[in-house]
Protein backbone atom coordinates (compact mmCIF):
# COMPACT_ATOMS: atom_id res chain seq x y z
CA UNK A 1 0.00 0.00 0.00
CA UNK A 2 1.24 3.57 -1.19
CA UNK A 3 1.92 5.86 1.76
CA UNK A 4 -1.03 8.74 2.69
CA UNK A 5 -3.95 6.22 2.05
CA UNK A 6 -6.42 6.97 4.51
CA UNK A 7 -7.71 4.43 6.86
CA UNK A 8 -10.48 6.03 8.83
CA UNK A 9 -11.49 8.86 9.74
CA UNK A 10 -9.56 11.96 11.88
CA UNK A 11 -10.33 13.22 15.27
CA UNK A 12 -9.97 16.82 16.16
CA UNK A 13 -9.37 18.56 19.31
CA UNK A 14 -10.82 21.66 18.36
CA UNK A 15 -13.44 22.84 16.44
CA UNK A 16 -12.63 22.98 12.71
CA UNK A 17 -13.89 26.21 12.51
CA UNK A 18 -10.69 27.27 15.03
CA UNK A 19 -8.23 24.84 13.21
CA UNK A 20 -8.86 26.24 9.47
CA UNK A 21 -8.48 29.52 8.27
CA UNK A 22 -11.16 29.18 5.41
CA UNK A 23 -13.94 26.84 4.95
CA UNK A 24 -14.49 26.27 0.73
CA UNK A 25 -17.77 25.33 0.61
CA UNK A 26 -19.66 23.43 -1.71
CA UNK A 27 -23.35 25.04 -2.15
CA UNK A 28 -26.06 22.54 -4.01
CA UNK A 29 -26.59 19.81 -0.90
CA UNK A 30 -24.14 21.83 1.42
CA UNK A 31 -25.70 25.26 1.86
CA UNK A 32 -29.10 24.94 0.06
CA UNK A 33 -31.71 22.61 -1.63
CA UNK A 34 -33.74 23.37 -4.03
CA UNK A 35 -33.17 27.43 -3.63
CA UNK A 36 -33.39 26.67 0.37
CA UNK A 37 -30.80 26.68 3.12
CA UNK A 38 -30.52 23.22 4.09
CA UNK A 39 -31.30 22.76 8.16
CA UNK A 40 -28.65 24.39 10.77
CA UNK A 41 -26.46 25.78 7.66
CA UNK A 42 -27.35 29.46 8.24
CA UNK A 43 -26.31 29.72 12.23
CA UNK A 44 -23.84 27.38 11.70
CA UNK A 45 -22.17 29.50 9.10
CA UNK A 46 -22.68 32.65 10.97
CA UNK A 47 -20.88 31.47 14.06
CA UNK A 48 -18.00 30.12 12.45
CA UNK A 49 -17.81 33.34 10.51
CA UNK A 50 -17.96 35.25 13.89
CA UNK A 51 -15.12 33.33 15.28
CA UNK A 52 -12.81 34.32 12.45
CA UNK A 53 -13.25 31.93 9.86
CA UNK A 54 -13.22 33.00 6.31
CA UNK A 55 -16.40 31.67 4.34
CA UNK A 56 -16.14 30.62 0.40
CA UNK A 57 -18.37 29.50 -1.78
CA UNK A 58 -17.21 27.06 -4.37
CA UNK A 59 -19.93 26.02 -7.44
CA UNK A 60 -19.12 24.01 -10.14
CA UNK A 61 -22.81 25.78 -11.94
CA UNK A 62 -21.57 27.95 -14.29
CA UNK A 63 -24.31 29.41 -15.47
CA UNK A 64 -24.88 31.91 -12.54
CA UNK A 65 -22.14 35.00 -11.91
CA UNK A 66 -20.64 35.59 -8.41
CA UNK A 67 -23.01 38.11 -8.04
CA UNK A 68 -26.05 36.49 -8.38
CA UNK A 69 -24.68 33.78 -6.05
CA UNK A 70 -24.01 36.20 -3.41
CA UNK A 71 -27.40 37.84 -3.74
CA UNK A 72 -28.95 34.66 -3.28
CA UNK A 73 -27.28 33.23 0.30
CA UNK A 74 -27.80 36.98 1.20
CA UNK A 75 -31.45 36.44 0.75
CA UNK A 76 -30.98 33.29 2.66
CA UNK A 77 -29.62 35.19 5.95
CA UNK A 78 -26.18 34.26 4.65
CA UNK A 79 -24.27 37.81 4.08
CA UNK A 80 -22.03 37.27 1.37
CA UNK A 81 -20.15 39.53 -1.48
CA UNK A 82 -19.60 38.81 -4.66
CA UNK A 83 -15.72 38.01 -4.16
CA UNK A 84 -16.78 34.93 -2.01
CA UNK A 85 -18.07 32.99 -4.46
CA UNK A 86 -15.97 31.06 -6.83
CA UNK A 87 -17.48 29.06 -10.37
CA UNK A 88 -16.24 27.00 -12.65
CA UNK A 89 -16.61 29.76 -15.36
CA UNK A 90 -13.88 31.83 -13.48
CA UNK A 91 -11.66 28.77 -12.81
CA UNK A 92 -12.30 28.01 -16.89
CA UNK A 93 -11.94 31.56 -18.11
CA UNK A 94 -8.46 31.70 -16.26
CA UNK A 95 -7.13 28.55 -17.89
CA UNK A 96 -8.28 29.66 -21.67
CA UNK A 97 -6.44 32.99 -20.89
CA UNK A 98 -3.21 31.40 -20.01
CA UNK A 99 -3.46 29.68 -23.44
CA UNK A 100 -4.79 32.45 -26.17
CA UNK A 101 -4.39 36.15 -26.70
CA UNK A 102 -5.38 39.18 -24.82
CA UNK A 103 -8.95 40.37 -26.43
CA UNK A 104 -9.33 36.71 -28.30
CA UNK A 105 -12.73 35.44 -28.81
CA UNK A 106 -14.02 32.75 -27.02
CA UNK A 107 -17.32 30.72 -28.49
CA UNK A 108 -19.70 30.81 -25.53
CA UNK A 109 -21.99 28.04 -25.14
CA UNK A 110 -23.31 28.39 -21.74
CA UNK A 111 -25.05 31.06 -19.75
CA UNK A 112 -24.04 34.66 -18.20
CA UNK A 113 -21.70 33.12 -15.43
CA UNK A 114 -19.37 32.24 -18.35
CA UNK A 115 -19.71 35.40 -20.30
CA UNK A 116 -18.81 37.62 -17.21
CA UNK A 117 -15.86 35.22 -16.69
CA UNK A 118 -14.28 35.88 -19.66
CA UNK A 119 -14.73 39.79 -19.87
CA UNK A 120 -13.30 39.67 -16.57
CA UNK A 121 -10.01 37.68 -18.38
CA UNK A 122 -10.30 40.54 -20.95
CA UNK A 123 -11.76 37.94 -23.54
CA UNK A 124 -14.62 38.67 -26.40
CA UNK A 125 -17.34 36.17 -25.57
CA UNK A 126 -18.74 35.34 -29.36
CA UNK A 127 -21.68 33.47 -30.24
CA UNK A 128 -21.10 31.69 -33.79
CA UNK A 129 -18.44 29.29 -34.84
CA UNK A 130 -17.84 31.68 -37.89
CA UNK A 131 -16.87 34.52 -35.50
CA UNK A 132 -13.43 33.28 -35.70
CA UNK A 133 -12.73 31.71 -32.13
CA UNK A 134 -9.33 31.10 -30.75
CA UNK A 135 -11.08 29.04 -28.53
CA UNK A 136 -14.74 27.06 -27.77
CA UNK A 137 -15.73 26.82 -23.55
CA UNK A 138 -18.89 24.89 -22.53
CA UNK A 139 -20.43 25.56 -19.32
CA UNK A 140 -23.94 24.81 -18.04
CA UNK A 141 -26.76 26.81 -19.71
CA UNK A 142 -29.86 25.96 -17.72
CA UNK A 143 -32.76 23.61 -18.91
CA UNK A 144 -33.55 25.73 -21.92
CA UNK A 145 -30.35 25.89 -24.14
CA UNK A 146 -31.41 25.57 -27.34
CA UNK A 147 -30.44 22.46 -29.27
CA UNK A 148 -28.33 24.56 -31.68
CA UNK A 149 -25.71 25.58 -29.35
CA UNK A 150 -24.47 22.15 -29.46
CA UNK A 151 -24.00 22.42 -32.87
CA UNK A 152 -22.31 25.90 -33.34
CA UNK A 153 -19.74 23.92 -30.67
CA UNK A 154 -19.38 21.45 -32.48
CA UNK A 155 -18.43 23.33 -36.09
CA UNK A 156 -15.89 24.78 -34.41
CA UNK A 157 -14.36 21.75 -32.67
CA UNK A 158 -14.46 19.84 -35.84
CA UNK A 159 -12.44 22.95 -37.46
CA UNK A 160 -9.53 22.21 -34.79
CA UNK A 161 -10.65 25.43 -32.78
CA UNK A 162 -9.34 24.13 -28.75
CA UNK A 163 -12.32 23.34 -26.76
CA UNK A 164 -12.73 23.90 -22.82
CA UNK A 165 -15.67 22.86 -20.20
CA UNK A 166 -16.27 24.59 -17.26
CA UNK A 167 -16.99 20.85 -15.49
CA UNK A 168 -18.21 17.93 -16.23
CA UNK A 169 -20.41 16.77 -13.93
CA UNK A 170 -23.20 14.68 -15.66
CA UNK A 171 -26.16 15.62 -13.68
CA UNK A 172 -27.19 18.38 -11.43
CA UNK A 173 -30.06 18.49 -8.89
CA UNK A 174 -33.34 20.64 -9.43
CA UNK A 175 -36.46 21.54 -7.34
CA UNK A 176 -38.32 18.72 -9.79
CA UNK A 177 -35.18 15.85 -9.44
CA UNK A 178 -31.99 15.11 -11.00
CA UNK A 179 -31.63 16.86 -14.17
CA UNK A 180 -29.04 16.58 -17.13
CA UNK A 181 -25.41 18.71 -15.69
CA UNK A 182 -23.27 20.23 -18.08
CA UNK A 183 -21.31 16.67 -18.54
CA UNK A 184 -23.97 15.49 -20.16
CA UNK A 185 -24.31 18.40 -22.57
CA UNK A 186 -20.31 18.19 -23.27
CA UNK A 187 -21.11 14.42 -24.51
CA UNK A 188 -23.16 15.21 -27.13
CA UNK A 189 -20.12 17.61 -28.53
CA UNK A 190 -17.41 14.83 -27.61
CA UNK A 191 -19.93 12.37 -29.89
CA UNK A 192 -20.19 14.70 -32.92
CA UNK A 193 -16.79 15.58 -32.86
CA UNK A 194 -14.56 12.67 -31.22
CA UNK A 195 -12.70 15.40 -29.37
CA UNK A 196 -11.61 16.11 -25.71
CA UNK A 197 -11.92 19.14 -23.87
CA UNK A 198 -9.91 20.43 -21.28
CA UNK A 199 -12.07 21.05 -18.31
CA UNK A 200 -11.36 23.48 -15.39
CA UNK A 201 -13.93 22.22 -12.43
CA UNK A 202 -13.89 20.13 -9.44
CA UNK A 203 -12.51 17.65 -8.85
CA UNK A 204 -9.63 18.83 -11.13
CA UNK A 205 -6.90 21.49 -10.25
CA UNK A 206 -7.89 24.38 -12.26
CA UNK A 207 -10.97 24.66 -9.79
CA UNK A 208 -8.82 24.30 -6.33
CA UNK A 209 -5.84 26.67 -7.86
CA UNK A 210 -8.64 29.24 -8.53
CA UNK A 211 -9.83 28.80 -4.99
CA UNK A 212 -6.78 29.30 -3.01
CA UNK A 213 -5.08 32.51 -5.87
CA UNK A 214 -8.69 34.28 -4.99
CA UNK A 215 -8.94 33.73 -0.90
CA UNK A 216 -5.50 33.33 0.10
CA UNK A 217 -6.58 30.60 2.21
CA UNK A 218 -3.23 28.41 3.92
CA UNK A 219 -5.23 26.08 5.98
CA UNK A 220 -8.49 25.75 3.96
CA UNK A 221 -10.94 22.88 4.76
CA UNK A 222 -12.85 21.66 1.43
CA UNK A 223 -16.47 21.20 2.89
CA UNK A 224 -19.06 18.96 0.33
CA UNK A 225 -21.57 16.47 0.09
CA UNK A 226 -20.26 14.45 -3.17
CA UNK A 227 -17.18 11.88 -3.16
CA UNK A 228 -16.64 12.83 -6.74
CA UNK A 229 -16.40 16.55 -7.00
CA UNK A 230 -15.92 18.06 -3.49
CA UNK A 231 -13.85 14.86 -1.75
CA UNK A 232 -12.05 14.49 -4.93
CA UNK A 233 -11.18 17.63 -5.29
CA UNK A 234 -9.35 18.08 -1.96
CA UNK A 235 -7.76 15.13 -2.22
CA UNK A 236 -6.33 16.62 -5.58
CA UNK A 237 -5.46 19.37 -3.91
CA UNK A 238 -3.72 18.01 -1.10
CA UNK A 239 -5.99 19.57 1.82
CA UNK A 240 -8.44 18.32 4.18
CA UNK A 241 -12.10 17.74 3.72
CA UNK A 242 -15.65 17.78 5.89
CA UNK A 243 -18.43 15.77 4.17
CA UNK A 244 -21.81 16.30 5.38
CA UNK A 245 -24.48 14.20 4.43
CA UNK A 246 -27.45 16.65 4.07
CA UNK A 247 -26.61 15.44 -0.23
CA UNK A 248 -26.28 12.84 -2.30
CA UNK A 249 -23.34 10.88 -0.35
CA UNK A 250 -25.21 7.98 2.05
CA UNK A 251 -23.54 5.61 3.88
CA UNK A 252 -23.31 3.03 1.59
CA UNK A 253 -21.32 4.94 -0.75
CA UNK A 254 -18.71 6.36 1.78
CA UNK A 255 -18.01 2.76 2.57
CA UNK A 256 -16.79 1.42 -0.32
CA UNK A 257 -15.00 5.16 -0.98
CA UNK A 258 -11.56 4.42 -3.01
CA UNK A 259 -8.57 6.24 -1.73
CA UNK A 260 -9.55 9.45 -3.42
CA UNK A 261 -13.20 9.56 -2.20
CA UNK A 262 -12.49 9.35 1.59
CA UNK A 263 -13.01 12.39 3.52
CA UNK A 264 -10.43 13.82 6.09
CA UNK A 265 -14.18 14.18 8.72
CA UNK A 266 -17.36 13.08 8.17
CA UNK A 267 -20.89 15.06 9.95
CA UNK A 268 -23.94 15.07 9.82
CA UNK A 269 -24.54 19.01 8.43
CA UNK A 270 -22.51 22.19 8.95
CA UNK A 271 -23.25 22.02 12.53
CA UNK A 272 -19.47 20.09 12.41
CA UNK A 273 -17.73 23.36 11.67
CA UNK A 274 -18.67 24.38 14.97
CA UNK A 275 -17.05 20.95 16.85
CA UNK A 276 -14.83 18.89 17.33
CA UNK A 277 -14.17 15.35 15.53
CA UNK A 278 -14.25 12.63 17.64
CA UNK A 279 -11.16 9.48 17.50
CA UNK A 280 -11.27 6.76 15.59
CA UNK A 281 -9.07 4.57 17.22
CA UNK A 282 -8.03 0.59 16.83
CA UNK A 283 -8.99 -1.93 18.61
CA UNK A 284 -8.11 -5.32 18.81
CA UNK A 285 -8.82 -6.46 15.60
CA UNK A 286 -11.13 -3.53 14.59
CA UNK A 287 -11.94 0.24 15.36
CA UNK A 288 -13.65 2.02 18.26
CA UNK A 289 -15.69 5.35 18.35
CA UNK A 290 -17.51 6.49 21.07
CA UNK A 291 -19.66 3.33 22.28
CA UNK A 292 -19.32 1.69 19.32
CA UNK A 293 -16.73 -1.02 17.52
CA UNK A 294 -16.38 -2.25 14.06
CA UNK A 295 -14.45 -4.99 12.35
CA UNK A 296 -14.33 -6.62 8.76
CA UNK A 297 -15.79 -9.91 8.99
CA UNK A 298 -16.17 -12.80 6.67
CA UNK A 299 -17.61 -11.13 3.63
CA UNK A 300 -19.36 -8.25 6.04
CA UNK A 301 -18.76 -5.49 8.37
CA UNK A 302 -19.94 -6.09 11.45
CA UNK A 303 -20.83 -3.28 14.15
CA UNK A 304 -21.34 -3.84 17.81
CA UNK A 305 -21.95 -1.58 20.80
CA UNK A 306 -24.02 1.45 21.12
CA UNK A 307 -24.30 5.84 21.00
CA UNK A 308 -24.39 8.05 18.40
CA UNK A 309 -25.11 7.04 14.69
CA UNK A 310 -22.51 9.25 13.02
CA UNK A 311 -19.58 7.80 15.68
CA UNK A 312 -20.97 4.39 14.09
CA UNK A 313 -20.70 5.68 11.34
CA UNK A 314 -17.03 6.66 11.49
CA UNK A 315 -16.21 3.38 13.12
CA UNK A 316 -17.74 1.92 9.70
CA UNK A 317 -15.74 3.53 7.61
CA UNK A 318 -12.43 2.14 9.41
CA UNK A 319 -13.17 -1.08 9.30
CA UNK A 320 -14.41 -1.16 5.61
CA UNK A 321 -11.34 1.49 4.54
CA UNK A 322 -9.10 -0.62 5.77
CA UNK A 323 -9.90 -3.71 4.67
CA UNK A 324 -10.12 -2.18 1.06
CA UNK A 325 -6.46 -0.30 1.69
CA UNK A 326 -6.14 1.07 -1.88
CA UNK A 327 -9.44 -0.13 -3.18
CA UNK A 328 -13.55 -0.43 -2.75
CA UNK A 329 -14.58 -1.83 0.13
CA UNK A 330 -17.03 -4.84 -1.13
CA UNK A 331 -18.41 -6.19 1.92
CA UNK A 332 -21.82 -6.00 2.92
CA UNK A 333 -22.79 -3.35 5.12
CA UNK A 334 -26.54 -3.53 4.71
CA UNK A 335 -27.04 -5.03 8.44
CA UNK A 336 -24.71 -2.92 10.46
CA UNK A 337 -26.30 0.50 8.09
CA UNK A 338 -29.73 -0.82 9.37
CA UNK A 339 -28.22 -0.48 13.31
CA UNK A 340 -27.45 2.86 12.37
CA UNK A 341 -30.65 3.93 10.81
CA UNK A 342 -28.42 5.31 7.56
Amino acid sequence: MSQGVRMAPEGSGQALSTAYDTALLDLDGVVYAGGSAIAHAVESLEVARAGGMRLAYVTNNALRTPDTVAEHLTELGIPTGAGDVITSAQAVARLISEQVPPGARVLVIGGEGLRVALRERGLEPVESADDDPVAVVQGYGGPDLPWGRFAEASYAVARGVPWFASNTDLTIPSGRGIAPGNGAAVEVVRIATGAEPQVAGKPLPPMHRETILRTGAERPLVVGDRLDTDIEGAFNGGVDSLLVLTGVTDGRQLLAAPPQHRPTYVDADLRGLLTGQPEVAADGDGFRCGGWTATAGDGRLELAGDGEPLDGLRVLCAAAWSAAGEGSCELDAGKALARLGL
